[in-house]
């Protein structure tokens, strides 16, 4: 089965006027919408994969690398064959970036041909990966809104949803101290600095965080590969330490883990190889008793790649990062929702739901 044909579908889905998403724009202003690249792989045979590589502001670099790297390549090759390809893809581009719009990109390959591996097969991914359970546990990852009375409004409402675990996106501890006022001590709360400050910095504020017990500290140290100073961090405070969404080679992640730097480590299909490259870092994380936490920041196939690969290969601990973003549309229309804190794995072909072209159509970036 021959790669016929790779397509790049660049999306920008606004929030709904007024939403909370809306009023909070993740913290910048210049974000009224939810940009994300697509991309489908079609085969001689008619079978279609859809694959989905990190967006917003990466976008048009993501789609270029596909377009004109990605793609001449990977033309006329065995579908079938993807590991074996996803390797050589790197070696003949790894001189324009290992953590770089070129890795966005051939993550969405790699998951489009995972698609098209189930689909070929009849049967979905997770199954091929070794079989797991027909549903995760989730946890509602909102966006910054910084007011205080927003993120109240907004833990809240996720709570009302069904939600028991719940990540912030905020610095400030007025507004962290208002979320965990609000649900209570038995939800489980955890935090996300995005990599906001030094290791100094991030000492003192860890230590004024470890009132509101959160579940974990995602990211606290800037730069992202300042693993030592992770360590140093996870040795002389209680919160647990996440990371791993800015890591994207096995070895990296080896590093990473093996420096003690992190109680729960997030791997990203749509930035650090797809599939092919999650799949890697189960065992390693398993071996130091690491509880993987995909990153999945997102709600098309990336998402969906995440769900499976933690169904066959992730423990009691994992959890599927679910976004709450107010969106006009979403990519699977209304086929894919957690329900009670919980969301189902897809039980078709492949990754088991293939995004609604009438969203595609309608949201479709010239």
């Amino acid at each position: 089965m021959i790669i016929a044909k790779i397509e790049t579908f660049p999306l920008r889905i606004p929030f709904k006027a007024g939403s909370r998403s809306d009023a909070a724009a993740w913290g910048d202003k210049d974000l009224p919408a939810a940009d994300s690249l697509l991309v489908k792989v079609t085969t001689d045979q008619g079978l279609q994969g859809w694959g989905e590589a990190f967006g917003f502001r990466a976008v048009t670099s993501v789609k270029l690398a596909i377009d004109e790297l990605i793609a001449p390549f990977c033309l006329g090759r065995d579908a079938m064959q993807i590991a074996p390809l996803m390797v050589e893809v790197q070696k003949k581009l790894h001189i324009f970036g290992r953590n770089s719009p070129l890795t966005f990109g051939i993550s969405a390959v790699d998951v489009a041909l995972w698609d098209i591996a189930g689909k070929a097969a009849n049967a979905p991914v997770y199954r091929l990966l070794g079989g797991g359970p027909a549903d995760l546990a989730c946890y509602a990852s909102l966006v910054r809104y910084s007011d205080p009375r927003l993120v109240r409004a907004s833990v809240r409402r996720a709570i009302d949803t069904g939600f028991q675990s719940l990540k912030l996106h905020e610095i400030e501890l007025s507004a962290i101290r208002a979320a965990r006022e609000e649900v209570g001590p038995d939800v489980e709360l955890a935090v996300d600095v995005n990599c906001a400050w030094t290791l100094n910095e991030a000492r003192t504020r860890a230590e004024e965080l470890e009132e509101f017990r959160l579940k974990w500290l995602e990211e606290p140290v800037w730069p992202p590969e300042n693993y030592d100073g992770l360590a140093q961090l996870r040795g002389t405070r209680s919160i647990p330490i996440a990371a791993g969404e800015n890591v994207s080679t096995l070895m990296d992640f080896e590093r990473l883990m093996a420096a003690g730097a992190v109680d729960f480590v997030q791997p990203s299909p749509a930035k650090m190889g797809g599939i092919t490259e999650l799949c890697k870092v189960f065992p390693i994380a398993a071996v130091s008793n690491i509880a993987v936490m995909p990153h999945s920041f997102y709600d098309g196939p990336g998402l969906l790649a995440a769900i499976h690969a933690t169904a066959a290969l992730g423990t009691a601990d994992s959890m599927i990062e679910w976004r709450c973003f107010d969106l006009e549309a979403q990519i699977y229309g209304g086929m894919l929702a957690p329900q009670r804190g919980r969301i189902a794995v897809p039980q078709g072909p492949g990754l088991g739901i293939d995004p609604d072209p009438s969203v595609i159509r309608a949201y479709m970036r010239a």
